[in-house]
């Protein structure tokens, strides 16, 4: 059975991101998912009506993949949807994906910081191995109850 992943990116990254929800469809990359996501933009500037859109994509899921470009790292909509995905009362584990090899991801940004706090795995961008890390996440996802206790707060930004 297909696990169910959310995809979370950062708004300029959302050509990649599709084309990271398509590869379940290759035929050379063994990896099965349904993505859930937002990768057309929600038509609003409401924040709490996006919020809910989010949410509600969230639903079902067990593992979030973060996908990191070179703005994502202070996206505060990334920050909170990973802040939603591991206070959900089942959380779901969180694996991180560089879009590329020179996407810093600093320690001390905001997206940086929570991926540390709840222990996400980051890796490279590495299609063959994504299938494992998401199982990875998964299995992590039992030990984010713990780590969740301390994440909160709230996104501001109605730019993704």
């Amino acid at each position: 059975m297909a696990r169910r992943v959310f995809i979370s990116h950062q708004h300029d990254d959302r050509m990649k991101a599709k084309g990271f929800n398509l590869l379940r469809w290759n035929k050379n990359v063994d990896v099965e998912f349904v993505g859930q996501h937002l990768l057309d933009p929600v038509d609003s500037n409401n924040e709490a009506y996006i919020k809910q859109c989010v949410r509600e994509q969230l639903k079902g899921t067990s593992v979030t993949v973060v996908l990191i470009g070179k703005k994502t790292p202070d996206s505060d909509w990334v920050r909170w949807e990973i802040e939603e995905s591991v206070s959900k009362q089942n959380p779901n584990g969180v694996l991180a994906i560089k879009l590329e090899p020179d996407c810093d991801l600093p320690a001390d940004s905001p997206v940086g910081k929570i991926l540390r706090d709840v222990g996400a795995e980051i890796m490279d961008w590495s299609p063959h191995d994504f299938a494992d890390a998401i199982e990875r996440a998964a299995a992590a996802a039992g030990r984010i109850r713990q780590i969740a206790a301390g994440v909160g707060g709230s996104g501001s930004s109605c730019a993704r």
